[in-house]
């Protein structure tokens, strides 16, 4: 056999594996033998010796070895067969809810069995649930395991015995030939990298004196081995994707400062030193002759779209167009509102497309995007529907990219190629991406983080209070009213539905409006038509009310700088991001604010942890990091982004101290195309589509 054949060798080669069982492993992902060698346990069991049965505890798993003394059918709650096992040291219970008469009669008192399973209190004392057992011969010696034993990832009708026999027939495959080792071994060498194949073999198959909590806790260096070539894999892939973008050329725009100069004059406050920063590394980006690719990264009310309307200018200047587009109505209307303010003194106009446009303004708008009178565009997805069509695009926007698939974002690049060219892209957004996520899922773009804050900002007070204080709570609302100042109460429900997340904000508001009379109480929630959305949240802006209920809608971009109290109802139902984002609708203005997080006990030890964060720190990166910790890559950036981000052996938190190094071996594996390509192909595989959008 020769050594690429086990990434060609179907699984239908191995003796047993018929069209049913094939269809199986499929669902596992498991089309060649190399699959299954990269198929790897969750965890081990050890079954290489024999435990005496006085020395159980409750929780132990492991082989006991005994004689039968008896067994009965029990008739309780549920009818089991009970069988009494004791081998001199002490006495265990065998208890088997599914079981038959042949069973019952091959477990007659004077058998000799051996069986594994775990431990726990029962209503006989010790007991094992189920075991797997087989009689044993007093004659003969019966050998126990080697090796600890693997327990894989499974499907219906797939049990571990069948996997592991299957796995065995594939470890003999490799004894014959061999996986390729793909990773130069000046490269392995220098991060001492053990070899591929001896790594599948180990993990398999670990050795009696392995050690069982670093193989669990996926430490090991064959587990590390595997986990760095997963990650370079992915690298990779990001990579490609980013040089074929970057080789299709991008319209060149040079700054002339006709637009600009004006602009900054205008604004009623400098820019800050991060914002000057970020916007000369954009400047800088638009002047080149290949697409910008580049995420910037600012907490909320860092001044994102100020540095958004320079890049805009800079295209404006250029002779192209922009879009900037956003991932709700309330956003992109928000955008529209501070870019016609901002652009129109400067004789440029500003078109305006969203979902609820329709007949005569929509065609006005089309045209005006069309023909190219509109310099600058802001919308929601409704961007890149098919009839939408620019005369210039040059430069694109994204807000808020993580509410978009990567999908989204590269339609909206297609309307503007032309000529083999392809607009710039600013992606950016306000929900701070932990360092490990950005070397990962972002590993085609270039970063800038605005991390100063305009001057004026005060922090935000957090204070964690249980919903048994209700009355003070509201008493806090009329008080912050009276003096002048706006609240937001936001009603979050645990209910996927959203009618009954929006009928709990009614109910909210109802009881608000009753408790509160002398107060101007609104309501916004995300039933209600955008138009009627729009017209509350402008009242709630100019002051015209003292209370907004909301549900989480507000999260993103609403700005009221008079709003300095906000209530969260039950913030335990809610990830960190989405707490530290609605956090940042308070404290936009001069006066001192709060948020008033009150929960319902009893709070889950990872409730008390997260909320304990918030009161701790208004640190978005800090946050972001915790959030991580607590739900996992995929919640965070949500799951249209994490189509490429379901890994089979790395684990980014665990694995994140291997990315820089990952990203040094794939800058030099990068210039070897071919290589790129196998190692991609090996791990991605048939996912690999996603980078070729």
């Amino acid at each position: 056999m020769n050594a690429r054949s086990l990434a060609q060798l179907p699984v239908t080669e191995l003796k047993g594996v018929g069209a049913a069982l094939q269809l199986k492993l499929e669902k596992l992902d498991i089309h060649t033998l190399q699959d299954l060698l990269f198929h790897l346990p969750l965890r081990y069991q050890n079954r290489t010796r024999i435990m005496p049965i006085g020395s159980l505890r409750p929780g132990d798993e492991g082989v006991i070895e005994g004689e039968v003394k008896g067994a009965d059918i029990v008739m309780g709650r549920r009818r089991s067969m009970v069988c009494r096992l004791q081998d001199g040291t002490g006495t265990v219970t065998l208890r088997f809810f599914h079981f038959s008469a042949a069973q019952k009669n091959n477990l007659k008192a004077g058998t000799r069995i051996r069986c594994f399973g775990e431990v726990r209190t029962g209503a006989s004392g010790l007991e094992m649930y189920h075991p797997e057992y087989r009689r044993v011969d007093d004659e003969v010696i019966t050998p126990v395991e080697e090796s600890l034993t693997p327990v894989y990832p499974t499907t219906e009708g797939l049990n571990q015995n069948r996997l592991r026999t299957l796995t065995d027939a594939a470890l003999a495959q490799l004894q014959s030939g061999s996986l390729t080792e793909l990773i130069p071994e000046h490269m392995r060498q220098r991060w001492q990298l053990p070899p591929l194949n001896d790594a599948v073999s180990y993990l398999h198959r670990p050795p009696v004196d392995a050690d069982q909590d670093q193989l669990l806790d996926g430490r090991h260096p064959a587990q590390r081995r595997l986990a760095f070539e997963e990650l370079l894999a992915h690298h990779l892939s990001l990579l490609k994707l980013r040089n074929r973008t970057r080789e299709q050329g991008a319209p060149l725009m040079q700054p002339t400062g006709q637009y600009r100069d004006q602009f900054l004059a205008q604004l009623p406050f400098p820019l800050t030193g991060a914002q000057q920063r970020v916007s000369n590394e954009i400047a800088q980006d638009l002047s080149q002759p290949f697409p910008m690719l580049r995420l910037v990264q600012g907490d909320v009310g860092s001044g994102k779209t100020v540095v958004a309307a320079l890049a805009a200018l800079q295209a404006v200047e250029g002779g192209f167009q922009a879009a900037v587009m956003a991932p709700t109505e309330i956003l992109a209307e928000q955008h529209f509102i501070n870019f016609s303010n901002w652009l129109e003194p400067l004789g440029l106009k500003v078109a305006w497309l969203a979902g609820k446009l329709k007949g005569k303004k929509r065609q006005e708008q089309m045209q005006a995007i069309g023909d190219g009178s509109a310099q600058v565009v802001v919308g929601t997805h409704a961007l890149f529907q098919d009839d939408v069509s620019f005369a210039n695009l040059g430069l694109v926007v994204v807000d808020e990219q993580h509410r978009f698939g990567v999908h989204q974002r590269l339609a909206l690049r297609e309307k503007g190629r032309q000529d083999h060219r392809s607009p710039h892209q600013l992606i950016m957004t306000a929900t701070p991406i932990p360092r490990t996520l950005t070397m990962s899922a972002y590993a085609d773009l270039d970063c800038s983080i605005i991390d100063e804050l305009p001057p004026g900002r005060t922090p935000v007070n957090t204070v964690v209070i249980s919903d048994q204080r209700r009355a003070d709570v509201v008493q806090r609302v009329r008080d912050a009213c009276l003096q002048g100042r706006q609240v937001y109460w936001v009603c979050t429900l645990i209910e996927e539905s959203e009618a009954l997340q929006c009928q709990a904000a009614e109910v909210t508001a109802e009881e608000l409006r009753e408790a509160l009379p002398e107060l101007r109480i609104g309501l916004v929630h995300g039933r209600m038509k955008p138009a009627e959305k729009a017209e509350i949240m402008a009242s709630y802006k100019a002051a015209e009310l003292d209370l907004l209920v909301a549900t989480t809608v507000i999260e993103v971009g609403v700005d009221v700088p008079n709003a300095s109290v906000m209530i969260i109802e039950n913030p335990e139902r809610l990830g960190l991001a989405q707490l530290h984002q609605l956090r940042g609708r308070v404290g936009r203005g001069s006066v001192e604010s709060f948020c008033l997080l009150m929960y319902h006990a009893p709070l889950s030890h990872q409730g008390r942890e997260r909320l304990g964060v918030m009161r701790e720190t208004t640190d978005g990166f800090r946050i972001a990091e915790k959030d991580l910790e607590l739900r996992g890559p995929g919640e965070v950036l949500g799951t249209r982004q994490t189509g490429m981000m379901s890994f089979k052996v790395a684990d980014l938190q665990r694995d994140a101290d291997l990315l820089t190094r990952v990203k040094q071996v794939a800058s030099e594996i990068a210039a070897d195309p071919q290589l790129s390509d196998a190692i991609i192909q090996r791990w991605l595989g048939r996912d690999e589509q996603y980078a070729s959008v």
